[in-house]
C-alpha cells in the first residue's frame, strides 16, 4: 500500500551527529516538525532553529515552499533566518579584518535566499552595506597596500551581497544617496580594479537605471561613454557584456529627446547638445570598438552577449522611429528643398539660374515631368507622397542618402527607368517609400527589445549608417528584380513580395558584412526564387492524388510515433533554462531532464550554464510524471499572470509553459527559444497521452512524410499513378486452373 500523500520521507543532517531518516507530515505546522527534530537531538529553544536544503542552494524551508520537499530530499537543521541575520549583522561590523571578511562571504552566499534576505533587510542591513561601501574605502585606504587582496575580496563580497539582496525586490532603488552612486561609479571609472568588483558595480548601475528614473539621471551624470569604452576593449567577455548592458539601460530609459543626442566620447551624456546629428549608439568609435573587440574577437559569443548586442541593435534602429512617424509638411521649404535636390542630382539641373527666364508655367511643367521620371505618385506635389506614416520622412532621408553617397547608382536607376517607353519602368520614388516601410517592418523599428531574443546581425555593426546602407543595397536589388520580372506598375506588389523574400532569405544566413549581404542577394535572383518556390510547390502538389493520400494516412501513425520518441529522447537529454528577472537580467540557470524510464522529471539550480548534459544525481528535485495534472502555456501560466501581459513581455509569453501538479503546485518554464519550447510542450503532452500540436511537430510530420513517400515511390519513377484503383476483373467461369497443394 503506498504511503499517504502528505507523508514525505527525508534525511536531516546536523553537524557532528549522524543524519536522521524521518517521515514529515505536511499537515503539521513547520514549527512542530522543527521541535520534533530538535527534541531528537536534545536541542533546546527550537524557535532558534530552522530547516534548509542541504544542496548548494541552502534555501530555507518555509510554510510557503514546504510543498517542494519530495521523498528522498536531504535537509539540514540550522539556525533560524532571524538568528542568522542578527549574527551576520554583528559579525560584518567586527573590528577583525579576517572575521569581517568571513562574515561578508557568508552574507553573499545566504542573501540569495529570500527568507534570510527579508530578515537581514528588516535589520536595516541594506543601509549598513551602503555605508560600508561609502566609507569603507577611506577607512581601509591605509591598509590597501599591505592587504590589497583582502580588501578587494571584502568589497567584492559586500557588493555581491548588496546585488543579491536588491534582486529580491523588497527595497526600492529610489532610496540610495548620491554618495553611494558616486562610489559605485568610481569603481567603474577606475582604470585598474578587481574584475569581480567591476562586474558587480556595472550590474548595480544597470539595475539603478532600469528601476528608477531619478537614479537614471544621477548615474548618467557620473558615467560617460569614454569611461566605459576601456572595459569594451578588454578580453573579459562578461565585463564587456555588463558594459554594453549599462549602455543599453541608459538609452532604454533615456527621455525621447535625449535618445537623439550626439556626443563626443568624453562628453557627459546629459550635457550633449540636441542639435548634433550623430547618435551615441552609432558613433564611430563605440561601434568600431564593439565590432573589433566583441563581434570579431577570436572567441565565441555567448547567449548573454548576443542578447545585449541584439538589444543595442534594436535601440539603434528605434532611433529612426521619430523620422518614420513624422509626416512631411508640404509647406515646409526645407523639406521641399530635399525633393529639389533629388531632382537636381538626377537631371543635373544645377546650371539652371534661379531666376530662369522661362515662364512659371513652363517651369512647373518641367518639374512635373521630372517628378514623374523620379517615380513619384503625385507628380505635381511629390511632398504628398511622404504624408503616410510609416515610413514618413524616413523614406525621403533614405532617398537623399542614396542620391548623395551612391550617386552613380542613383542616376543610373533614375535615367534608366525614365527613358523607357515600354511601360516597364520601375518608379524610384514609390519603390523607395514602400521599400523603407518594408525594411522597418523586417527590423521591427519602434518595437521594444525582447527579454529573451539574441538575434543580432553582425553586418549592422560594420557601418555608422547601417540602415541607410541597407536601404541602398535593397533599392538596387528591387530595380534589378523589377527588370528580371519584366514588371509593370500593375505588378508592383508582386515585386515587393519577391524582394522581401530575397531580403529575408539573405538575412537568415547572418552575413558578417554588408558586402557579404550583397553577394548573398546576387545568388538570390528572381530565377532562383522561382526555382525555390517551384520546388516547394512541387513537394506539395506531387502528393495530393488519392492513392498517395491513402498511403500518407497509413504511414502517418508510425511517423508520429517516431516524432514522439525524438521528443522524449530530447527531454531525457534535458535543457538548461534561464531564470528571468524583471529587475536585472543575469546568468541564473536551472536544468530539467526526464529520467530514461520516462517516469520522473529531475530538476535543480545551476551556478553557471552547463557544457553538455547534467547528470541526474546533481539535480536534487524530482517530480513524478504520474503527479502531473496538466501542462499550460502562454497567458494561462501562473508566472505570466504575475508578470502581466506587457508589450515587452510578448516574446516571453510565447515561450512560457508550466507543469501543474498536486493541488496548487507548479513548475514554471521559459524556454530559451521557440524550438526548445515546441520540444518540451510536445514531449510533456506525449507523456500525458495527449496530441503533439506544436508548429514544429507539423513541420516535422510534413518533412518526414514527404521523405518516406518519396522513398516508397522510388521504384515507380516515371510511372503514372492512376487517380482511381483499377477495376476488379470478373470471376472466371471455372477454377480448374487452381492447384491444390495438399
Amino acid at each position: 500500500m503506498p504511503p499517504p500523500a502528505d507523508i514525505v520521507k527525508v534525511a536531516i543532517e546536523w553537524p557532528g551527529a549522524y543524519p536522521k531518516l524521518m517521515e514529515i507530515d505536511q499537515k503539521k505546522p513547520l514549527s512542530a516538525i522543527i521541535k520534533e527534530v530538535c527534541d531528537g537531538w536534545s536541542l533546546a529553544n527550537h524557535e532558534y532553529f530552522a530547516l534548509q536544503h542541504a544542496d548548494s542552494s541552502n534555501f530555507y524551508i518555509t510554510e510557503k515552499n514546504r510543498n517542494e520537499i519530495k521523498n528522498g530530499t536531504i535537509l539540514r537543521l540550522t539556525t533560524s533566518p532571524a538568528q542568522n541575520a542578527q549574527q551576520l549583522h554583528e559579525r560584518i561590523q567586527s573590528s577583525s579584518m579576517d572575521a569581517k571578511l568571513e562574515a561578508l562571504k557568508d552574507l553573499a552566499s545566504l542573501s540569495r535566499d529570500v527568507t534570510f534576505a527579508q530578515e537581514f533587510i528588516n535589520l536595516d542591513g541594506i543601509s549598513l552595506l551602503t555605508q560600508m561601501v561609502e566609507s569603507g574605502t577611506e577607512r581601509y585606504q591605509k591598509l590597501q597596500k599591505i592587504m590589497k587582496p583582502c580588501f578587494g575580496d571584502m568589497l567584492s563580497f559586500t557588493l555581491t551581497a548588496f546585488v543579491e539582496l536588491m534582486d529580491h525586490g523588497i527595497v526600492s532603488w529610489d532610496t540610495f544617496s548620491v554618495a553611494f552612486i558616486k562610489k559605485i561609479a568610481s569603481f567603474v571609472n577606475k582604470s585598474a580594479i578587481d574584475v569581480s568588483i567591476l562586474q558587480r558595480s556595472l550590474a548595480i548601475l544597470e539595475s539603478m537605471v532600469l528601476n528608477s528614473h531619478d537614479l537614471y539621471q544621477k548615474v548618467a551624470q557620473e558615467i560617460t561613454i569614454g569611461q566605459l569604452i576601456p572595459h569594451l576593449q578588454g578580453t573579459d567577455q562578461e565585463i564587456q557584456t555588463y558594459t554594453i548592458a549599462v549602455i543599453n539601460a541608459l538609452f532604454l530609459k533615456a527621455p525621447d529627446e535625449r535618445r537623439q543626442v550626439g556626443v563626443d566620447s568624453s562628453v557627459d551624456i546629459l550635457e550633449c547638445p540636441l542639435t548634433e546629428m550623430a547618435n551615441i549608439l552609432a558613433q564611430k568609435q563605440l561601434r568600431s570598438i564593439i565590432l573589433t573587440h566583441v563581434i570579431r574577437a577570436q572567441r565565441a559569443i555567448n547567449n548573454e552577449m548576443a542578447h545585449q548586442l541584439y538589444v543595442l541593435q534594436v535601440l539603434t534602429f528605434n532611433l529612426l522611429e521619430d523620422r518614420m512617424m513624422t509626416k512631411m509638411d508640404p509647406q515646409d521649404q526645407a523639406q521641399r528643398d530635399i525633393i529639389f535636390e533629388l531632382r537636381r542630382i538626377a537631371f543635373d539641373a544645377e546650371s539652371e539660374p534661379n531666376n530662369s527666364s522661362g515662364s512659371m508655367e513652363k517651369r512647373k511643367s518641367m518639374y512635373t515631368r521630372d517628378y514623374k521620371k523620379l517615380g513619384f505618385i503625385n507628380h505635381v506635389n511629390p511632398a504628398m507622397d511622404f504624408t503616410q506614416t510609416p515610413p514618413g520622412m524616413l523614406a525621403l532621408d533614405n532617398m537623399l542618402y542614396f542620391a548623395k553617397h551612391h550617386q552613380d547608382a542613383y542616376i543610373r536607376i533614375v535615367l534608366e527607368n525614365s527613358s523607357r517607353e515600354d511601360k516597364h519602368e520601375c518608379p524610384f520614388g514609390r519603390s523607395s517609400i514602400e521599400l523603407t516601410k518594408m525594411l522597418c517592418e523586417i527590423l521591427k523599428v519602434g518595437e521594444l527589445p525582447s527579454e529573451t531574443c539574441n538575434d543580432f546581425h553582425p553586418m549592422f555593426f560594420t557601418h555608422d549608417r547601417s540602415f541607410e546602407e541597407f536601404f541602398c543595397i535593397c533599392i538596387q536589388l528591387l530595380n534589378k528584380t523589377w527588370k528580371e520580372m519584366r514588371a509593370t506598375s500593375e505588378d508592383f506588389n508582386k515585386v515587393m513580395q519577391v524582394v522581401k523574400e530575397q531580403v529575408m532569405r539573405a538575412l537568415t544566413t547572418k552575413p558578417s558584412s554588408l558586402d557579404q549581404f550583397k553577394s548573398k542577394l546576387q545568388n538570390l535572383s528572381y530565377t532562383e526564387i522561382l526555382k525555390i518556390r517551384q520546388s516547394e510547390r512541387m513537394n506539395q502538389e506531387d502528393f495530393q492524388s488519392r492513392p498517395i493520400l491513402e498511403l500518407k494516412e497509413k504511414i502517418q501513425p508510425e511517423i508520429l510515433e517516431l516524432i514522439k520518441q525524438q521528443r522524449l529522447n530530447r527531454l531525457v537529454e534535458g535543457t538548461c533554462f534561464r531564470k528571468l528577472n524583471c529587475r536585472r537580467r543575469q546568468d541564473k540557470f536551472w536544468y530539467c531532464r526526464l529520467s530514461p524510464n520516462h517516469k520522473v522529471l529531475h530538476y535543480g539550480d545551476l551556478e553557471e550554464s552547463p557544457q553538455g548534459e547534467v547528470p541526474h544525481d546533481s539535480l536534487q528535485d524530482k517530480l513524478p510524471v504520474a503527479d502531473i495534472k496538466a501542462v499550460v502555456t502562454g497567458k494561462d501560466c501562473p508566472h505570466m499572470k504575475e508578470k502581466g501581459a506587457l508589450k515587452q513581455n510578448k516574446e516571453v509569453l510565447e515561450l512560457a509553459f508550466s507543469i501543474l501538479y498536486d493541488s496548487n503546485c507548479q513548475l514554471n518554464f521559459i524556454a530559451p527559444d521557440k524550438h526548445e519550447y515546441c520540444i518540451w510542450t510536445d514531449g510533456l503532452n506525449a507523456l500525458l497521452g495527449k496530441d503533439m500540436m506544436s508548429d514544429l511537430t507539423r513541420n516535422d510530420l510534413d518533412t518526414l512524410l514527404s521523405m518516406e513517400i518519396k522513398l516508397r515511390l522510388l521504384d515507380l519513377e516515371n510511372i503514372q499513378i492512376p487517380d482511381a484503383p483499377p477495376p476488379i476483373p470478373k470471376e472466371p467461369s471455372n477454377y480448374d486452373f487452381v492447384y491444390d497443394c495438399n
